[in-house]
């Protein structure tokens, strides 16, 4: 049972342009590499010891214990017609459309095994279809897919429905299709609207075009358009990145998603594309951050945390300023935290206590679900110690403070033996003025908000041991 929820109290100041928003100093001790914490533990840490069988147990043990328990779902469309070479995702670029075919297939015996492990029927207050590229399949497979998960489960009413879309490819005509198939939620791919950035990444898309997408979206009346932008990117400057700022606030989307380049070319192929002289350095990095947050806070935006700005009166927003918010896979979010079931190659899920990652290949995944089994390759069942860093970590991401009492209370523990040595550092974040230490809790300052996931990784256990910091995006 959660605590008493509470306005949240650390909301970031609008910054002043006389001083930079983040000290030289600051940055200094804190240019490093961290986790987002869409989970905890984090996907790295999954191992292939945990696998179909324990998934299917964790399904039957659901539906034992809470099995009219509304869920969330998502599903994966890896298909992309061409690789942008930025992307860190699991993706299959392929002209052929046909390839959907199978994989449509494939997803409805997925489903279909779900629902003899689960019934048929339970509920569902959330589905995101994400990529890849979702608007890759026609109409008519999206109404295939679509019906297959509305014939295994009940929609309620006020269900989130959401899709990523690809503007270069898609039409008003399409949206007003999205919206009598059910989406009401809609998430632009942007990125940046600067030209050279475009070419130089691989996904050229003029604003013009955006534009129309968006004043078709709100003339259909959908619940909430977001559009994504990627600041490090190669060939980014603060004049062109304030340009595309100006762009986006024009647009007037109901929210904001500002992620970090990580280039990680040793891992994701299509970033050796990118050449390494092009990116900006760590101090155009911050400028261009900067510049963001600066101009979304003046033009009637809420910073939520991380990546996420939403319009002031959004529910997004309104969830922050009432300490309601939740965080999943997909970010930050309105929902409680409800199991999610993940339909599709490389798609990641949580059912109870455990979390699950599907192949990653494409064949093995075919070979799994084609043979009457669950496609998961790796997860993790949580220990004790695993939930309740899990919850501490998401009241800092969440909530931007930790009750020492309810913790306690929840676990079984004295918060201040626990966690002796994370407190130590918080007193360091705290003359650093990211955090305020009090005997019963720990408070993020406005400051410290913007450095939340470096605040939340002082309760990170795995980090005490082994560090694969290089596999995580920076903190700015």
């Amino acid at each position: 049972m959660q605590a008493a929820l509470r306005p949240h109290s650390s909301e970031p100041p609008a910054p002043a342009t006389a001083e930079p928003l983040f000290p030289p100093q600051l940055l200094a001790r804190l240019d490093k590499n961290g986790p987002r914490y869409t989970s905890y533990p984090t996907a790295d840490r999954y191992h292939g010891g945990f696998g179909e069988q324990d998934y299917r147990l964790a399904l039957q043990q659901r539906r034992a214990a809470s099995p009219a328990e509304p869920l969330s779902l998502y599903l994966h469309i890896p298909f992309c017609e061409s690789v942008c070479y930025y992307c860190a995702c699991n993706k299959v670029v392929t002209r052929h459309h046909d390839r959907a075919a199978r994989y449509l297939d494939a997803l409805a015996k997925e489903i279909d095994l779900h629902v003899q492990e689960l019934g048929r029927g339970v509920p569902v207050s959330q589905l995101h279809f994400g990529g890849g590229t979702p608007t890759f399949l026609s109409d008519e497979e999206l109404a295939r897919l679509m019906g297959d998960l509305r014939a295994a489960f009940h929609f309620e009413p006020d269900a989130e429905i959401s899709i990523e879309v690809d503007p270069r490819t898609a039409t008003p005509e399409r949206l007003a299709y999205l919206q009598r198939l059910g989406f009401n939620r809609l998430s632009f791919g942007v990125q940046d609207f600067d030209k050279r950035v475009q070419v130089a990444v691989h996904r050229v898309q003029s604003f013009e075009s955006v534009s129309a997408l968006m004043q078709s979206a709100r003339a259909l009346g959908y619940a909430s358009v977001n559009v994504d932008l990627i600041y490090g990117l190669p060939l980014q400057t603060a004049e062109s990145f304030s340009r595309t700022i100006a762009q986006v606030i024009a647009l007037r989307p109901d929210r904001i998603a500002l992620y970090a380049y990580a280039h990680l070319p040793e891992r994701f192929k299509p970033q050796r594309r990118i050449h390494e002289a092009d990116l900006p350095d760590r101090a155009t990095r911050v400028g261009l951050l900067s510049a963001a947050i600066e101009g979304f806070l003046k033009q009637g935006y809420t910073y939520i945390g991380m990546d996420h700005f939403a319009l002031n009166g959004d529910a997004l927003a309104i969830a922050k300023q009432r300490g309601e918010l939740h965080r999943n896979f997909q970010g930050y979010s309105t929902q409680p935290d409800r199991d999610l079931i993940a339909l599709g190659v490389s798609a990641i899920g949580r059912i109870g206590n455990t979390y699950s990652q599907n192949a990653k290949v494409l064949d093995e995944y075919y070979a799994a679900i084609e043979g009457g089994k669950f496609a998961v390759e790796r997860g993790l069942a949580l220990n004790a110690d695993d939930l309740v860093r899990r919850e501490v970590i998401m009241d800092i991401m969440c909530q931007g403070r930790v009750d020492f009492a309810r913790i306690e209370a929840r676990h079984g523990l004295r918060f201040g033996e626990y966690f002796s040595r994370e407190l130590s550092q918080m007193a360091s974040l705290a003359e650093l003025g990211l955090v305020n230490l009090r005997p019963d809790a720990v408070q993020v300052t406005g400051l410290g908000w913007y450095f939340v996931r470096a605040v939340a990784m002082a309760f990170d256990g795995y980090l005490r041991t082994v560090s694969t910091g290089a596999s995580y995006s920076r903190i700015i």
